[in-house]
Formats: C-alpha cells, structure tokens, sequence
C-alpha cells in the first residue's frame, strides 16, 4: 500500500545508536506495513509524541494512536482512561481526590480516569513508562513528555512528512468506545471532527480507524471513506456484544461467515498474532491456522499485533534466555509470520521490523 522512502541513515539518540536505517532501494514498494505500536513504544514512554517522532524516524507506515477523552471532549492519547500507571498523577496531591473505581467493559478498576480531567487539568501531567520492569532504560524519560491530543499527533505526522519526504499515516483505534457512549462522552463524533477538520476523511488519505467493538466501526463506516480495521482479541467477544447480550464472540468472528459479516463494513482485521499462528500452554508455536487466507478470500487484509523484542512476549520457541527483559530471537518470528502472507503488523520496535522485512 505505502511504503518508506529512506536514505540510509543511523539514528542517534541520547549518544547511543538506536537504529541503522536501510536505503530506499532495498524496500519493496508491495510488501507489509509497519505501524508504530503506541508509537516506538520499546524506546520511549508509549503514546507521547517522542515515541510517535521515534517510530516516524525509525521508517514506520504509521503511528498509531489509542484514543480516549477528557471531561471536555477533547480525544487525547492513552493506553487506557486509566492513566495511574502512565502518568505521574499519583504523586500530584492536588488530584488525590480523583481517584476512583470504576467499572469499564465489565471489569471493576482503580485509579485515575482521564474522563474526569478537563484537557488542561491532563496537560500539567507528565507520562512515565508502563512496563519499567521490562523496559527498564525508557524510565530515564518519565517525566519529559505530555499527554497528547488527536489533534497534535496529526500535526507531528504532518511536519515529519514534510521533513522526511515521504508521508506518514495515522492508526487510531476508539478505546472502550461503549463506555464512553455511556457517559456522554462518545469518541467517534469527535474522530471525524477531526478527521475533517483536517482533510484526511477521503480514500486517498493514509489513515485506518479501528476498534476492538463493532457497532462503533459499523457507525463510522457511514461517515468515513478511510479504511476501517475490525480488531481480533485472542479470547473473549466485543463488549458491545457483551452489554447488548449478542452471544457472538472473537473466534465466531474469525470463521468464514464471521469474516464476511466483517467485510460488509470493514476492510482489514487486526489480529493478535495467537490467531495466525496459535501457542500452547507453555507457550511454543503451534501449526498456522488459515486465518490469513480465511480473510484474504474475504477481500479482507490482515494486520497482526503485537511484535516485540523481549523475551516475554516471544514465542518460547524463540526465547533467548530467561531473562523476560532480554531480546529473543525475534527476526524468526518476524519471518514466520510474513510467511503467512499478513499485510502488516503493530510493532513497539519499528526497526527492528523494517530490517525483518528488508532482508527477507
């Protein structure tokens, strides 16, 4: 679909070298695209504009942004609405009262909400990594970055286009998009808003919208001419399924049938790589499932998430030690699955990506 235009370069970052970036040349213009998982979210705190910069750099296709909303209806960039474990709001006393429980898509959870802070009010805090135990050196950056908006993410896509000559798109996917409806704070007006505001509603633009419900893409599907990504989780079922007692689940979903009710208004899937290519209880490799053709026929693409580094979210097939935080061999995987035929993938590494499809 698209593809990088890079010059061979390295990229320096904080003195050391992150990533040696191949040549135009050794690209091929027809092969998967590389999106930026939450930005390059194995090098800096996820959902900051550092990390969708990184990815940009690093040659990503995309940077994809998961999109929750303030008390103000303002779209901002989070993980989740909870954002206790990816900002410093904890240690602002001025917000202790905030805390709350909550439950969100059935599931009773602790912390801060992003829906009870106005834009300004998340502007004064700062994001800090996730999973530090796992990515220990990206806590050198908590601290430095702020949450961003929809509407910053679009303009730093559209300076870094400018800047690194070729264009780079944006992937939002609409988070808890039922409970947001449900508190008056719907997410997918205000995507198109956006979407329009700044002319990227049109079938040339380099945008996919995606979502892990459906009645939400079904919706958008009216309204926009962007393509639209129906995601797969590895278990469970939508959770407008869920609330609206629809018994249908991820798997009823991944069948044939399932896989042409999709099609009617979506034109991709995002798998969780255990669709394509399943793992036993300990965590080794089983044999492919026909997942990607299943979809293909359906004039369906695939993209699969997520790819990572580190040992802990390898295949055990590929683990480099027992170390969780230390790479595995992680360009076996990626040859595995574009064996499968799969027409991108979300991945926290970007480069590392890029040079798996480089020199297959």
């Amino acid at each position: 679909m698209f593809r990088r235009g890079l010059a061979a370069a390295v990229l320096v970052f904080a003195g050391a070298v992150v990533a040696s970036l191949p040549s135009a040349e050794a690209h091929d213009d027809k092969g998967p695209i590389v999106i930026g998982h939450r930005g390059a979210s194995a090098y800096r705190p996820e959902h900051t504009l550092a990390a969708y910069e990184l990815a940009a750099r690093m040659g990503a296709d995309f940077v994809e942004p998961d999109l929750v909303s303030t008390k103000d209806g303002q779209l901002v960039a989070r993980h989740e609405n909870e954002i206790g474990g990816t900002t410093d709001v904890s240690t602002r006393t001025q917000f202790k009262d905030r805390q709350k429980t909550k439950v969100i898509d059935g599931t009773p959870i602790t912390g801060w909400f992003t829906e009870d802070f106005t834009l300004a009010e998340l502007k004064t805090l700062r994001a800090k990594e996730r999973i530090p135990a796992i990515r220990p050196r990206n806590t050198l950056y908590d601290g430095r970055f702020e949450v961003p908006t929809l509407q910053e993410v679009v303009d730093l896509t559209r300076r870094l286009s400018r800047e690194l000559h070729r264009e780079i798109g944006i992937y939002p996917e609409t988070k808890h998009p039922t409970y947001f409806q449900s508190i008056g704070l719907a997410l997918e007006p205000k995507l198109v808003n956006v979407l329009n505001r700044n002319g990227l509603n049109h079938r040339g633009a380099k945008v996919y919208v995606q979502s892990f419900e459906v009645a939400n893409l079904k919706q958008l599907n009216k309204v926009l001419r962007v393509p639209i990504v129906q995601l797969i989780n590895a278990s469970g079922a939508p959770y407008d399924f869920v609330a609206g007692g629809d018994k249908r689940t991820y798997s009823d979903m991944v069948t044939p049938a399932g896989l042409k009710e999709i099609a009617t208004y979506a034109d991709g899937i995002g798998a969780t790589k255990d669709r394509i290519i399943p793992r036993d209880a300990a965590g080794f490799l089983q044999q492919p499932t026909t997942l990607v053709q299943d979809a293909h026929k359906a004039r369906l693409v695939v993209h699969a998430w997520t790819f990572r580094n580190e040992n802990s979210f390898l295949p055990a097939d590929f683990r480099s030690s027992t170390d969780p935080a230390a790479y595995g061999r992680a360009f076996e995987e990626y040859d595995l699955f574009f064996k499968q035929g799969i027409d991108g993938l979300f991945a926290d590494n970007p480069d590392t990506a890029i040079e798996a499809e480089v020199k297959r």
